[in-house]
């Protein structure tokens, strides 16, 4: 089996030090090179032929956006990781590189110091990326046999009695660019509010969502404690909080919290698709983007069982074929579409349904 070829580019010796190591323990890798800075960076790439970069955000002389930006014109295929800090500076950093096409990003370990903290971070954090990035997106996705569904705490009585009233969107890995490719389509009118899960850490979510508030003809905000939801707003998912709706009286409202993780993840898409389930049952449009893992699958799973509609990225279009293609697999998805054509998949269901109820209502 043919070994992934990584290169590392760190201006940190301790993390050259750590990644290699870590690499070199994993008999899926091989480690094509080390760099010290951009520079050394982009002259090792066409003699050491990697599959995949792991590079640095803040260098000296030449940053990782710098680097990232080169690569784009001489290696535009090669897949880029990006390694960044919890701070704001790393924040806005990882999204300007996201933008400019890096396949995804890891936060570096906040004790550094520690070896052995930060070589099972990177364990835990880096080396399935890798391995979804590379090993192809088909990878990661299970049979439909090895889906065992669980009894579901959701009354299917709540099947669909009006048009669809809220979509929610759960993503990860590919998950900025997506939602900046579907969001600034929809137009200021329109009819429901629209919560988001994308897998990212605090700070990060804070500048994604006035990114898209940048570019969106709805204001996306991100989740405050307690919101009513409502037409015209887009909610992003803190970093270190699950969302999750529910009514009071005749009101829908949306409230973050911290209640433990699920499938490792807080934000978890399984939170928002579960809960979205109880409260508005089959008034509830789920759309399951590009993402690593299978976070989500089990929220699709009471929604379906509620009569709502899930909507799933296409394997082509996404970045790692998890999260949808768990979804798909177990047969959960009503419609499996391109990323270029699901904002226009989107707007049709939801604008049809209130035509629908409307008329008929």
């Amino acid at each position: 089996m043919k070994r992934i070829r990584v290169l590392v580019v760190d201006d940190s010796v301790v993390v050259r030090r750590i990644l290699r190591d870590v690499l070199a323990e994993d008999s899926a890798f091989e480690v094509a090179g080390v760099a010290a800075n951009g520079k050394i960076a982009l002259s090792m790439v066409e003699q050491v032929s990697p599959d995949v970069v792991t590079l640095d955000v803040e260098m000296p002389d030449m940053d990782g956006i710098e680097v990232l930006r080169h690569l784009r014109v001489s290696s535009p295929s090669l897949p880029v990781v990006m390694f960044s800090t919890l701070t704001q500076r790393g924040a806005e950093a990882t999204l300007d590189a996201l933008a400019l096409g890096a396949r995804d990003y890891v936060t570096k370990p906040a004790n550094i110091g520690s070896v052995s903290v930060g070589m099972q971070r990177i364990r835990e954090e880096l080396l399935p990326k890798l391995k979804a990035i590379c090993g192809g997106k088909a990878a990661v996705v299970p049979s439909a046999s090895s889906f065992t569904p669980r009894p579901t705490s959701v009354s299917t009585m709540a099947d669909r009695t009006g048009p669809l009233d809220i979509v929610v969107i759960g993503c990860s890995t590919g998950g900025p660019n997506a939602l900046s490719e579907i969001l600034p389509q929809f137009p200021a009118d329109f009819p429901v509010p629209v919560a988001v899960v994308q897998h990212m850490p605090p700070t990060f979510t804070k500048f994604l969502a006035e990114r898209l508030n940048a570019s969106c003809a709805l204001q996306v905000l991100e989740a405050g404690v307690d919101e009513k939801l409502q037409p015209g707003t887009i909610w992003i998912a803190p970093g270190d909080y699950h969302v999750s709706v529910y009514s009071q009286g005749t009101a829908m409202r949306l409230r973050r919290h911290q209640a433990p993780p699920e499938n490792s993840c807080r934000p978890a898409v399984d939170v928002l698709f579960r809960t979205a389930a109880m409260t508005y049952g089959g008034r509830a449009l789920a759309v399951i983007l590009t993402g690593m893992g299978q976070d989500g699958l089990r929220g699709a799973q009471e929604l379906k069982s509620v009569n709502a509609t899930v909507i799933a990225q296409d394997e082509a279009s996404s970045v790692v074929w998890g999260m949808p293609g768990f979804v798909v697999q177990a047969g959960l998805a009503d419609r499996v579409v391109p990323l270029g054509q699901m904002a226009q998949e989107i707007m049709r269901r939801v604008v049809a349904s209130h035509k629908s109820f409307a008329v008929h209502g």
